[in-house]
């Protein structure tokens, strides 16, 4: 989450920032899974926005905290691309919402992730 964060302000999304920040140096498996994300929420970042936007109720992408937007772009690449459960990709967002933002962002969060986890099933 940390990473696309740092997409979000125009960093590269590197793993060398989870060394810096938290000295964390991730195996391979962890490593693989970051590379897998970061990219792909780069690459789908429109798209994942345009999800994320059409759930939204009387808010804008613009008036979004960027660390919801980084959660719900990570949750929601998570659900539709790497096949992640999506109770287990909610549950981990509202667990990082509860980390990184404000209490009452978790249900905020929790909603849209589960109107878009009923979207993405109705489509399958």
């Amino acid at each position: 989450m940390q990473l696309v964060f740092e997409q979000l302000f125009g960093g590269d999304g590197e793993t060398q920032t989870l060394v810096d920040l938290i000295d964390y140096e991730p195996d391979e498996k962890d490593q693989a899974y970051i590379d897998t994300v970061v990219t792909g929420v780069r690459e789908h970042a429109g798209e994942l926005d345009a999800q994320i936007a059409a759930c939204l109720r009387g808010w804008t992408l613009e008036r979004l905290s960027r660390v919801d937007l980084a959660i719900l772009r990570l949750a929601v690449f998570e659900m539709q691309y790497m096949n992640l459960p999506a109770p287990v990709a909610i549950n981990e967002a509202v667990e990082l919402t509860r980390k990184y933002s404000q209490e009452e962002s978790c249900s905020f969060v929790n909603g849209v992730l589960g109107t878009i986890s009923r979207k993405l099933s109705a489509q399958a």
